[in-house]
């Protein structure tokens, strides 16, 4: 969901996406960012200084005539170097330099600059790959808090029988080994149907009072990073873990079994203008630091229940996650995303990104729903109305195709488990073949930018199966002609 009814005067003419008044993300191209600058995490935890320079040229004057002065560090810390506090700046591999995120900067300006204006003038610098204001996401959740959940009742179950999930669990019951990257809103570390699902996680959030716009009310702790991903307020990341790796107490248990999760929160809680619940808001830096923390801590599958709708953006601005996107998908990881709740056919970041796995939502008789954004990125739907997961306290009725990316990601969790049980790696490009090829038709046809059809959890694991037995076929018959 994009914030669109703010005043912006920071941003650029025509900007509708919501942006931070005192931040910019700048990309440099390869062989240009400068080695000394500090990683964000360093930053925040005090154990580095930001620089107050880029490349001491065409960058820093720029910055200067709009901002004067700036603070400055890496928005990614390098993988080998992570439990180097100080030097996380340290160390970047290959691919890291490749994809970008080696390469990507946060430029904090003082309260007052033109943030839009300043991008602008950055991106037209030949060493600049990318320059965008840091935009700001925010995952609304649509639920009723403390339900009491009824874990035998048609209705908890019908979104997991029209996935054939019990089948699927029963086929493949996970393992534990298969580690699910959950970036979001956070979870309650300490809710029953969590008991032995969760791995040790982190939050990214990073939201000062003074970085957000009059109106925006941020709830709880929106300062720090820290290995804390406990949501409070919101709830969103909390009934995503649930559809995922629930265990079952009061409600059908999660789609990936055994597998486990890593809490990743990137979503600070927040009031806005005219709206009763809170609801998660996250800038691009923070989330993109969530994801490539996941990918590192070896998440195999990262769910990804958020967006920008690329229309509300400036036309000069950069598509939203492309490096962080790039690094995950070159390091084998499999990612899925929301596509998004406006019922149209609409470009939301990162679902619209090349590789990665779009999800819309489906009703309960298995069509596609009205809200469901559509597209021709759209790989396939999952339930995504009234569907029965764990809240802060208690249990919730959720919609939204929020809530469908997660029964997708859990069933990539579960192919990803069978591939390890047979010694075969599995590619995002297998997975994604195997769900979308393996997907029911919907109820009444095809539909148009909905992608191929419903998830079949069960249908894919077999699929899974039948190419691993043929590819090991054909391999046994090249020995014996040999």
């Amino acid at each position: 969901m994009t914030i669109r009814a703010l005043a912006m005067p920071w941003a650029a003419p025509g900007e509708r996406t919501y942006c931070l008044p005192t931040s910019v993300l700048v990309t440099l191209a390869l062989g240009e960012a400068p080695e000394a600058v500090p990683s964000l995490i360093d930053v925040r935890r005090a154990h580095a200084a930001p620089a107050t320079a880029l490349d001491g040229g065409a960058i820093d004057r720029i910055v200067k005539r709009y901002a004067g002065d700036a603070r400055v560090a890496r928005v990614h810390a390098a993988a080998a170097s992570w439990n180097r506090p100080g030097r996380r700046h340290r160390h970047f591999d290959a691919l890291e330099q490749t994809s970008g995120v080696a390469r990507t900067f946060v430029l904090s300006v003082a309260a007052g600059t033109p943030v839009g204006a300043l991008a602008q003038a950055l991106a037209q610098i030949p060493t600049v790959v990318s320059a965008s204001p840091n935009y700001v996401t925010v995952s609304p959740l649509g639920a009723v808090a403390e339900l009491e959940a009824d874990p035998a009742s048609d209705d908890a179950w019908a979104p997991r029988l029209m996935i054939r999930g019990p089948e699927a669990l029963a086929y493949e019951p996970g393992d534990s080994a298969t580690l699910i990257g959950l970036v979001d809103s956070g979870v309650a570390l300490e809710h029953p149907e969590m008991a032995g699902r969760l791995r040790a996680g982190f939050d990214t959030v990073h939201l000062g009072n003074d970085g957000v716009a009059p109106g925006i009310k941020l709830l709880g702790e929106h300062r720090g990073y820290d290995t804390n991903p406990t949501d409070h307020f919101v709830g969103h990341g909390m009934a995503c873990a649930g559809i995922i790796g629930g265990v079952g107490v009061r409600m059908p248990p999660g789609q990936a079994g055994d597998s486990q999760i890593i809490p990743m929160r990137a979503l600070a809680a927040a009031k806005l203008p005219n709206r009763a619940t809170p609801v998660g808001l996250g800038a691009i830096a923070d989330l993109d630091a969530a994801v490539k923390l996941a990918v590192d801590l070896g998440a195999k599958v990262i769910n990804l229940s958020f967006g920008t709708e690329d229309s509300a953006l400036a036309p000069s601005s950069p598509k939203p996650h492309a490096e962080t996107v790039r690094y995950a998908l070159a390091r084998g990881v499999i990612l899925v995303a929301a596509s998004g709740n406006n019922g149209r056919e609409t470009d939301y970041w990162p679902a619209k990104h090349d590789g990665v796995i779009a999800v819309g939502a489906c009703d309960a008789h298995g069509e596609p729903t009205t809200f469901s954004t559509r597209g021709s990125h759209v790989a396939l739907c999952a339930p995504g109305e009234r569907v029965l997961s764990a809240g802060l306290e208690g249990y919730q009725l959720v919609t939204g195709t929020s809530f469908a990316a997660p029964f997708v990601a859990a069933a990539a969790g579960l192919l990803a488990s069978r591939a390890s049980r047979r010694a075969v790696p599995l590619t995002g490009e297998t997975a994604r073949r195997l769900l979308t090829e393996s997907a029911q038709p919907f109820a009444n046809g095809t539909v148009s930018g909905c992608g191929t059809g419903v998830l079949d959890a069960a249908a894919a694991l077999i699929a899974l199966d039948a190419l691993i037995d043929q590819e090991r076929s054909e391999e046994s018959s090249e020995e014996n002609d040999e």
